[in-house]
């Protein structure tokens, strides 16, 4: 059997169609299914699959296309959105991880090279198993969510280096050189590789696609972006370096173009069996008997793992002012092992950099911290809310008195659930109809863009019974949900049902894939997206409160005629760049406070002439008191809040002015 490649691949499969089916029916992440496959296949297990070979083709294959695949996904206007979380907790996070583990394997009697690797490998997080996880519990775009979210993108912007660190360590374990000397020549080597990796994706990738599209062939497409992921991966290990770095820099090279979601598109139908693969081959390294021999010593460096990590979060979060409860859930979140780990002790395996036995036990010990992370994430809320009872108790009863305090005298009013374009959309309609409503929202960026400018936006979960009944559901009139979060839509609906039978409720929905379940939960109607959606629900809505059918018709008659102008500008969260090319998005909405000795302060607006700067300005917010449409004549004062439409950069040029003249 072990002669016939072909075999043994079909067995591959077919034990991997069996056990990640029963991952998925146990709600096990499918990462860990794919390495007990490994365990079952490999030379460790019933040794279906046992030439060295064999594993190392395949491993290297599927850490390439890992590579691929998450640089891909990279977004620079994310990183950017997020430079606080990102280049400030994430920095702190890794840095000193890696060194206290560092510290303690050097201590333990392990070699600086080995130590070096195992700092690394441990100092990362699982991206995948974070984002899922959060994802469904819709907690992706929570205070904790936003925190982790910012940290696993500094650590996927470390990958770079590590991956030139790795082959550069192999090269000083030689012997020749001293080890400043190969890393500066290393790392010299690979500020090369990404300045001429990128300057190719510049000026060469985007005609090269740009003709390749106008082909209109699927085949010729596909086949462009393989050819171009696995020439940066070559030409990388002909440079000296790691094949994944160029894999890496080929997907945030690609991520760059137009043709980004196109690519992501065409690779999706097998990207996740590659991706499989990869877990597979790290499957296949562990050993049972190694596991069976120490595992006491596996589990102590699994909960070791997990202490050292989640301690030093914890301690990081609180440090950059996070609450104890919130520093908690990330800790909670983030102190597995991830994938990036993954392929830096693979690696370093392939290199010699790790004793096999050492390797093993610490692979596995990493693997299995892997397979504690989705119940640590999933409980994180419960756990964090035991240890910090007062502290959340006294956090989540500020946010109740705030919105109890605005909405306990409405009656008959909306509760708008999702702030977002469309919310963002359905919420002008109300405004212009005079009709009393409560916004809540879970992006903590937007709705203080929103409070500052004046809206009665809240910052809350709507999942939660609590804020619903400080938003006085049981007075409303309607609920609209307009989270494109399948997940939170459930959760929001299944919350309103038990406390209100009879509410109507509209949702939003990206498409019909969810609609039976929605309607079982209790919707009342489900409507699909983009900008026509958005007006359709408007309109919907409009009828319900009562307003009149032809007053509604023409309203919507008259955005379309418009050319949608209504629809153009929004307030931006932290998921939102108005920089990339495929966003709806023509523009944002932002509020400017001038005080102290800004230039704006005592002078006209007509004396400002802002539409010299191509902006808009929308309303003026005197302390509880927003002017909509300022006349030219209005004097500024010290606090006001001045609400600008535009371009980002215009507002930016603006804001500016406003401030320094």
């Amino acid at each position: 059997m072990n002669e016939h490649l072909l075999i043994q691949i079909v067995l591959l499969l077919a034990i991997a169609v069996i056990t990640v089916s029963i991952s998925r029916r146990l709600h096990f992440p499918p990462i860990l299914g794919y390495i007990i496959v490994g365990v079952i296949v490999g030379p460790n297990g019933f040794g279906f699959i046992e030439k060295a070979e064999n594993i190392e083709a395949l491993a290297e294959f599927g850490i390439v296309f890992l590579l691929f695949a998450i640089g891909l996904e990279f977004s620079i206007g994310q990183m950017i959105a997020m430079q606080k979380q990102v280049f400030g907790m994430g920095a702190v996070q890794v840095f000193v991880t890696a060194i206290v583990i560092y510290l303690i394997t050097y201590l333990a009697g392990l070699d600086t090279n080995t130590s070096i690797v195992i700092a690394s490998a441990f100092a990362l997080s699982s991206t995948a198993i974070v984002i899922k996880q959060l994802t469904e519990q819709s907690e992706i775009k929570s205070r904790h969510g936003r925190s982790a979210l910012g940290i696993l993108i500094f650590q996927d912007i470390m990958v770079i280096p590590l991956l030139i660190l790795i082959p550069a360590l192999a090269m000083n374990g030689d012997g020749g050189d001293s080890i400043s000397w190969v890393l500066g020549i290393a790392f010299l080597k690979g500020m090369f590789v990404v300045v001429l990796i990128h300057m190719i994706g510049k000026y060469l990738l985007k005609p090269l696609f740009h003709e390749v599209a106008s082909a209109k062939s699927q085949e010729l497409f596909t086949l462009t972006v393989l050819t171009v992921a696995l020439s940066a991966a070559a030409f990388t290990e002909e440079m000296g370096l790691s094949m994944t770095l160029g894999a890496f820099l080929a997907g945030t090279m690609l991520s760059e173009t137009e043709y980004r979601h196109q690519i992501e598109a065409d690779i999706r139908p097998f990207q996740d069996i590659l991706l499989g693969l990869f877990f597979v081959t790290i499957g296949m390294s562990i050993s049972l008997e190694i596991l069976a021999q120490h595992f006491l010593v596996i589990i102590l460096i699994t909960l070791a793992i997990i202490l050292i990590k989640g301690g030093i979060l914890y301690v990081t979060a609180r440090l950059f002012g996070k609450e104890g409860g919130i520093s908690l859930r990330i800790a909670l979140s983030l102190s597995q092992v991830g994938e990036f780990g993954l392929v830096l002790l693979s690696l370093a395996f392939a290199f010699d950099l790790l004793p096999n036995e050492t390797g093993n036990i610490l692979l596995t010990a990493a693997v299995l911290s892997m397979s504690l992370a989705p119940f640590m994430i999933k409980f994180n809320g419960k756990i964090a809310k035991f240890m910090h009872k007062d502290s959340y108790s006294n956090n989540h009863q500020e946010i109740e008195n705030t919105i109890i305090e605005e909405s306990k005298y409405l009656s008959g009013h909306v509760i708008l659930c999702g702030f977002g374009r469309v919310g963002q959309t359905v919420e002008r309609f109300l405004h212009k109809a005079n009709h009393a409503f409560v916004v809540l929202d879970m992006d903590i960026k937007r709705v203080h863009e929103a409070q500052d400018a004046g809206e009665a936006v809240y910052y809350g979960d709507a999942a939660k019974q609590s804020i619903l009944m400080a938003a006085e559901i049981n007075k409303a009139k309607v609920m609209i949900i307009t989270f494109s979060d399948f997940h939170a839509t459930l959760k929001i609906i299944k919350t309103t049902r038990q406390l209100n039978k009879k509410l109507p409720i509209l949702v939003r929905t990206l498409d019909d894939s969810h609609l039976n379940e929605l309607f079982e939960a209790g919707a009342t109607e489900v409507i699909p997206d983009t900008f026509e959606s958005s007006i359709m629900l408007a309109s919907h809505l409009m009828l319900m409160i009562g307003q009149p059918a032809s007053k509604v018709l023409r309203q919507t008659r008259q955005i379309r005629q418009d050319r949608y102008k209504i629809l153009e500008n929004f307030y931006p969260g932290e998921d939102d760049n108005p920089m990339e090319q495929h966003q709806v998005m023509k523009g944002i909405i932002h509020s400017v406070l001038v005080e102290g000795s800004m230039y704006a302060i005592g002078r006209r607006l007509k004396d400002l002439k802002l539409k010299s700067y191509n902006v808009k300005v929308e309303a003026i917010k005197r302390g509880h008191v927003r002017g909509e449409n300022p006349s030219e004549e209005t004097r500024i004062r010290d606090n006001d809040h001045i609400v600008l439409s535009g371009l980002v950069e215009d507002i930016e040029h603006a804001e500016k002015y406003l401030i320094t003249g």
